[in-house]
């Protein structure tokens, strides 16, 4: 029996088809779970390796080696927040920013919230290097970020 359902199933059966080999679709596979689920659960993981043709230690030994694929026991909150480390949000301020969000929320990065609405990640760059500091926010750049306007966003995400 899968734990996967029929419409997850599919998408990655149709990715196995763009790809050179059936490994290459771990990631994607990974995603379109962690983004259904909010975490990989473990059968999950046996379900991926089946339809991949590789051993479920293959999968999890890949999702392990990525920071951003949570478990089921610490799964992912409603919302994602990132902040970006790179040199020119450094320079511009993300570190009084990250410190601000997690005495605010009471998390580190890695963690989630204990209400479950927000997951705090840091990200070595998002690629908004001209709008430094920057977060993501559930896939979405927000440039500029300061210590005035982060408290904003956050209770935004909280709601």
């Amino acid at each position: 029996m899968s734990f996967l359902n029929s419409e997850i199933t599919e998408k990655i059966r149709t990715l196995i088809g763009l790809y050179p080999a059936r490994q290459a679709v771990t990631l994607p596979a990974l995603h379109l779970v962690q983004d259904h689920y909010r975490c990989v659960p473990q059968a999950a993981i046996r379900d991926i390796a089946a339809l991949l043709e590789v051993s479920p230690a293959e999968v999890h030994d890949t999702m392990s080696f990525y920071g951003f694929y949570k478990t089921e026991a610490n799964p992912l909150g409603k919302n994602r927040l990132w902040v970006c480390r790179s040199l020119a949000c450094e320079l511009r301020g993300s570190e009084k920013v990250l410190e601000k969000i997690v005495q605010k929320l009471q998390v580190h990065p890695g963690q989630t919230t204990a209400n479950g609405a927000i997951t705090l990640e840091e990200a070595e760059c998002i690629g908004v290097c001209e709008g430094a500091p920057c977060v993501l926010i559930n896939d979405v750049p927000c440039s500029n970020v300061s210590l005035e306007n982060v408290e904003k966003i956050l209770d935004n995400l909280q709601k």
